[in-house]
């Protein structure tokens, strides 16, 4: 053992002691890091199967394996799969804002492992975060889903491309807009870098928070058509039809 990983372990009761873990999604003291207090763990909603085999949509009963929602069998969405570790709620809601505007960064770790019960390592899969425009990248500081994609790397395994997909034009805030209105938003905002390795791959791409999907479409497409064999969505948190944005 090193003598670095020494003086943490030494350190670690005088700390705990001093800076005591705290819940992610109300700051209330808990036993470990990265763990939620009873209050927040029983007011998350948990995403799974039973639902639609296409964006992740609950189902109030198992319809079968490669069931799909009405919306997606009428206008089938660009990505081939979507799946979200919770619906978008309080908690969720609290844990992603810290996570982007309160450069709590170490939240991207809790967030990937929690992301790793809807990962099927495929040895063919790439983890590709959705892109930040420069500017707002160098503003922030960061790109959130870049953090996330990063740790779910070292989760799975799987490599991580955060060179191929780019945004190239900055768009507005997406928040307030309705779908219609945040699909033209990003129309247009994505594109491939040119010598790209991701043709004939499967794709894992990585967001925080899904809220009508117009970008991880917009990301979708343009994989796609640069060659992309399958691109499924992973998520954060997702906002479940019918429910408040």
């Amino acid at each position: 053992m090193s003598l670095l990983r020494l003086l943490k372990r030494a350190a670690a009761p005088a700390l705990d002691y001093a800076l005591p873990p705290r819940c992610p999604g109300c700051g209330a003291i808990v036993e470990a890091d990265h763990a939620f207090c009873l209050s927040c763990w029983s007011g998350m909603e948990f995403l799974g199967d039973p639902c639609c085999a296409r964006c992740g949509v609950p189902f109030a009963h198992d319809r079968g394996e490669a069931a799909e929602c009405g919306a997606c069998l009428a206008d089938p969405p660009p990505f081939d799969g979507a799946r979200a570790v919770l619906a978008y709620g309080d908690v969720a809601r609290t844990v992603a804002l810290r996570l982007k505007y309160g450069r709590r960064i170490g939240l991207a770790r809790l967030i990937a492992r929690q992301m790793m019960r809807h990962v099927a390592v495929d040895e063919a899969a790439v983890i590709v975060p959705v892109p930040l425009h420069r500017w707002r990248l160098w503003m922030r500081g960061f790109n959130q889903s870049a953090l996330i994609a990063d740790h779910l790397g070292r989760l799975t395994g799987l490599p991580v491309d955060k060179l191929s997909l780019v945004r190239k034009r900055r768009t507005r805030p997406l928040r307030g807009m309705n779908p219609a209105q945040r699909a033209r938003a990003v129309r247009g905002a994505f594109a491939m870098q040119e010598g790209h390795g991701l043709k004939g791959r499967a794709v894992l791409l990585i967001d925080d928070v899904h809220t009508s999907g117009a970008t991880a479409a917009a990301c979708a497409r343009v994989l796609k058509r640069s060659g992309a064999a399958r691109v499924h969505l992973l998520c954060w948190a997702r906002v479940l039809p019918g429910a408040a944005d």
